[in-house]
């Protein structure tokens, strides 16, 4: 089987570099490729498998149920106006049974069952992803969509763009657009798009194990449009230019698209609806609109992008995974690095993809994705539809509710309203620095502790905005040693995991969507297993406070590329202090698509310092879950905690930030103090 799988693979790549040198122009090319994966996708070799897992026993495995750091509840924030595009969300209106399903895939079906089956394949997998605010809702009831449209407008969206299944004369999963027509109250704009495809068993539209099948013809294009006429003239209908917008998801499929969009056009002319919008869905085609007759193009990620496998760098949770793991940051930077082509082409994004509830054990799933780095690649599209069709700037989202597929805006008990609150964001003006006043984030567990870290924040002078992080069995501690000093601090309870570092990455990630831009992290440390706990402490506070203060405040500020300012002599090559963390690391790497750490990588020993928080997303962005941090039993080493702490100065780098240490940015030499000059390599029980 080995000399089987390696021969394929030499035939395929073969056939592919003969392919790719062949000069067709790119409709050709796509029909041929999609020609060849119909007939013979059995060809395509398998990519590289995953790893088996490293010490799985120091990180709990658990399905993906609950609050992550980035979870955000529903909230209003008023909305430009005019927007400045309109947003349209695809919308797969699959969620209600229907007799052919029944008889498919069993009584009852609908995509939850897929959606609720799905399994975590490797580390890192958030699975299943279940629904939020919404529920397990069934697209019968009209006021499921009255609640998805409410919902909808408050976050920006313009319009849904709703899937439409016409098989020659026979329609499925239309009542809900039916509802659509009778409730006037259901009041945001539609556009249709025909999945002119085949129904599969594969859920993918190709040509084996049919459900369905397409019969195209002459006669069926007239039927198909006398029966979608009745949403195009129903005037909440979405209009470009006074026409209203019709879409073919795969035009390919068609036996002559021109002669198609003729006959529609035609008709729509003699029976009162006049010029319509065509535009094509880049599924699977890439052609000039112009060539076929239609009037533009629309971009749907992931699809017609190849990415870069990394999947041979998962650490697997089954086995016998035999799916697929991709970067969604290709394909962001992909899509926004792209060329305008000579043709109406509205730009696409997409929130991510993951279709493993679909296809058990065997799913596609772009990793890394996340709601900011989304909001910025909406808001590039959006500044890019503005200069394709200025008079009518469009932004295609795939999709609002493709929960099966992984591609979804509604809110989800993960992350909540994330998606949304993104898609907002990027309507809005970039969100400035509105700090006022120098933040600082401290972890307190032990409270008369709290006596030197304010002390130093005092002896800075400057106007402090102080967060504190804590645990319930110590907020009434703290809260006293607060109140006896006379401070005015925001107060953060979380359950006692993950140290000071979960905490303070909680707490960062609100600090960062409200615009803070930098802030020093301490904590009350002890480090009651070392005899200089004490000491340690009070040199760290030194460095990086009091009368320092000022001044690493204004590096930042002056210096928009720096991201972390570690106390000097405390940045340490991370080889030699990574010990029993080794496996987490790596593993820790892998999760949050950093590079594997180099001979060169340090660390921040301490865990305290200054940073900007752009430059901890690599962190924040992958969306840990407190699960993921295990129970607090006194470990002094080998958690989740440690292992984030050696890559807060990695994380830094791979944002694209530099590293300084606080005497440099003081403007005197580092004095490298004793603290650690005696900890012996690999021996950090002894040292930390």
């Amino acid at each position: 089987m080995p000399l089987f799988d390696f021969a394929k693979r030499q035939v395929f790549q073969l056939l592919r570099a003969g392919f790719r040198l062949t000069p067709l122009p790119v409709a050709t090319r796509d029909r041929w490729r999609q020609r060849f994966l119909d007939r013979y996708a059995g060809m395509v070799p398998t990519g590289a498998r995953g790893r088996a897992p490293v010490d799985r026993s120091r990180r709990p495995l658990q399905r993906a149920v609950e609050h992550a750091i980035g979870h955000v509840p529903r909230r209003k924030e008023a909305l430009p106006s005019p927007l400045p595009a309109t947003l349209v969300a695809f919308y797969l209106p699959q969620f209600h049974s229907i007799p052919e399903n029944d008889t498919w895939w069993g009584t009852g079906f609908t995509e939850w069952r897929n959606v609720t089956r799905a399994l975590p394949q490797y580390e890192g997998h958030a699975q299943p992803r279940l629904p939020g605010e919404l529920g397990y809702y069934d697209l019968r009831q009209p006021d499921v969509m009255r609640k998805q449209m409410q919902l909808a407008r408050e976050y920006g969206i313009g319009a849904f763009c709703t899937y439409f299944y016409w098989f020659a004369g026979k329609t499925l999963l239309e009542a809900p657009l039916r509802q659509w027509l009778v409730n006037a109250d259901l009041d945001l704009p539609i556009c249709l798009c025909w999945a002119n495809e085949n129904w599969s068993r594969r859920w993918d539209g190709r040509a084996d194990d049919v459900l369905i099948g397409q019969q195209h013809s002459a006669e069926d294009d007239l039927a198909f449009i006398a029966h979608v006429a009745v949403y195009l003239r129903d005037p909440r209908y979405l209009r470009v230019d006074g026409k209203p917008m019709l879409l073919v998801y795969r035009p390919g499929l068609l036996p002559s698209p021109k002669e198609t969009a003729a006959r529609w056009r035609a008709w729509c002319r003699d029976n009162g609806i006049g010029e319509i919008h065509l535009a094509y869905v880049q599924s699977f085609d890439r052609v000039d609109p112009a060539n076929i007759g239609f009037d533009a193009a629309v971009e749907f990620p992931p699809n017609n992008i190849s990415l870069n496998t990394i999947t041979g760098e998962q650490q697997l949770i089954n086995p016998d995974f035999a799916g697929d793991v991709l970067d969604w940051r290709e394909l962001v930077r992909h899509a926004t690095n792209a060329a305008t082509p000579g043709y109406l082409l509205y730009p696409g994004v997409n929130p991510g993809w993951d279709n493993e509830p679909r296809r058990s054990g065997r799913g596609r799933v772009l990793a890394h994705a996340s709601p900011r780095t989304y909001r910025d690649w909406l808001r590039h599209a959006v500044s890019v539809a503005q200069t394709r069709s200025p008079r009518a700037p469009m932004v295609f989202i795939n999709a609002w509710n493709e929960w099966a597929e992984g591609a979804v805006l509604e809110p989800d008990i993960r992350l909540g309203h994330a998606w949304l609150d993104a898609t907002r964001a990027a309507l809005l003006p970039p969100r400035e620095n509105t700090a006022t006043r120098p933040c600082v984030v401290v972890h307190a567990w032990y409270a008369e502790v709290l006596d030197d870290v304010i002390a130093s924040l005092s002896h800075s002078a400057l106007n402090w905005r102080i967060v504190i992080t804590t645990a319930p069995e110590r907020e009434h501690e703290v809260r006293a040693r607060l109140k006896g000093l006379g401070v005015d601090a925001e107060i953060h309870v979380f359950e006692n995991r993950g140290r000071d570092v979960l905490p303070f990455l909680q707490v960062a990630d609100q600090l960062l969507n409200e615009g803070v831009d930098t802030v020093l992290k301490l904590h009350t440390k002890q480090s009651v297993h070392r005899g200089d706990g004490s000491q340690w402490r009070h040199e760290l506070l030194q460095s990086l406070a009091g009368d320092r203060a000022p001044r690493i405040l204004e590096a930042f500020a002056t210096d928009p590329r720096l991201g972390l300012v570690a106390p000097e002599g405390h940045s340490q090559p991370l080889e030699h202090f990574r010990g029993a963390d080794e496996a987490n690391i790596r593993a820790l790497c892998t999760r949050l698509g950093l590079s594997q750490p180099s001979p060169a990588s340090e660390f921040v020993a301490g865990s305290m310092f200054w940073v900007r928080l752009a430059a901890l997303r690599p962190l924040l962005d992958a969306h840990m879950a407190p699960w993921e941090f295990g129970h607090e039993v006194d470990q002094n080493d080998g958690t989740t905690a440690h292992a984030v702490e050696r890559i807060f100065a990695l994380a830094t780098w791979s944002a694209g930030f530099t590293m300084a240490d606080a005497a440099s940015v003081y403007g005197r030499a580092s004095d490298t103090p004793t603290t650690l000059s005696t900890c012996p390599k690999n021996r950090l029980n002894d040292c930390f």
